[in-house]
């Protein structure tokens, strides 16, 4: 397998949307241009959801009109059904997202459908942007667990994945969403994912709510996974998940990976220079702990 690791910064909408404050377009396109030039290729930039139900991504298409593509970055925005495509299609998206899960009672309290409910709708989603040429990517939340149905069986999880490649997903992320999962709970989930899929076409996605990402993140590795989905600061969280924190921090990430002779193509400085910005601006704590080492060895890290 490659030595080479892509990230996914998910950190403009997956760390983003369950934030209370009020954060305005000029600071998510600031946030989205800082990644960017600190060598992030790959970047979420938004939802087309309803901001009654997200309030935080209200704006998603001034957002993506302020930052198209440019030098190459490819920037994916999460869509909940046909609406939300055609929405994020008229702004100019090129890179969508789906979501699903692999717990029955998550899917009806996040998206207020059953798996196969959510599944009909990514169908609509995944015709639609085959028509135009958009690539789809999938997640699958919940993967390692859930805080309504405990443990979660690989087997269910496989399942999932299965139906979201069937439908013309071209990279599945496997979502630890609480951050439960634990080395052998990811060893016997990506054991089993590996029999059935090419390590290529998934993705890891985990939190840190226990600060067990970056050992399941080994395990990850180990099966050939060589895509990760992170965010900058440790930002995120599930609202449907009391006490459960953020992803796993990009800053640990790309520390982790350089540690082992990955390569992630990010620049650590400017990395954790915008995770102290985006923190501040917030006005939380930053939760990686590589970004607060790096920032500490330069008074104006951040500004």
């Amino acid at each position: 397998m490659s030595d080479k690791v892509t990230i996914v910064e998910v950190g403009p909408r997956d760390g983003l949307q369950n934030e209370k404050q009020s954060i305005d377009a000029a600071t998510k396109i600031q946030l989205i241009n800082r990644l960017s030039a600190a060598g992030l290729v790959h970047i979420e930039a938004g939802a087309f959801v309803s901001p009654k139900w997200v309030p935080q991504m209200a704006g998603s298409a001034d957002v993506l009109k302020a930052v198209l593509p440019e030098n190459g970055r490819k920037l994916w925005v999460l869509v909940p059904n046909l609406r939300g495509f055609e929405d994020a299609a008229a702004a100019g998206a090129q890179h969508v997202a789906v979501f699903t899960a692999a717990s029955e009672s998550f899917s009806q309290k996040n998206t207020n459908a059953s798996i196969a409910e959510s599944l009909a709708r990514i169908a609509e989603v995944t015709t639609a942007a085959k028509a135009r040429n958009i690539p789809v990517r999938g997640y699958v939340s919940c993967a390692l667990g859930c805080p309504f149905e405990g443990d979660i069986a690989p087997g269910a999880v496989t399942k999932v994945t299965e139906e979201l490649f069937r439908l013309g997903c071209v990279e599945v992320s496997i979502g630890d969403t609480i951050g439960t999962g634990t080395i052998a709970s990811t060893r016997a989930l990506f054991s089993q994912l590996a029999r059935s899929f090419a390590p290529t076409t998934l993705a890891a996605h985990f939190h840190d709510t226990y600060g067990q990402a970056l050992a399941n993140l080994t395990v990850a590795f180990e099966h050939g996974v060589r895509v990760v989905d992170s965010s900058v600061g440790g930002l995120g969280g599930c609202p449907y998940a009391p006490g459960a924190t953020g992803n796993v921090a990009t800053e640990d990430v790309v520390r982790f990976c350089e540690g082992q002779g990955m390569a992630t193509g990010v620049d650590s400085a400017k990395l954790a220079a915008t995770g102290t910005w985006i923190s501040t601006a917030l006005n939380r704590a930053n939760a990686s702990r590589a970004g607060k080492a790096l920032c500490s060895k330069t008074p104006s890290c951040g500004a």
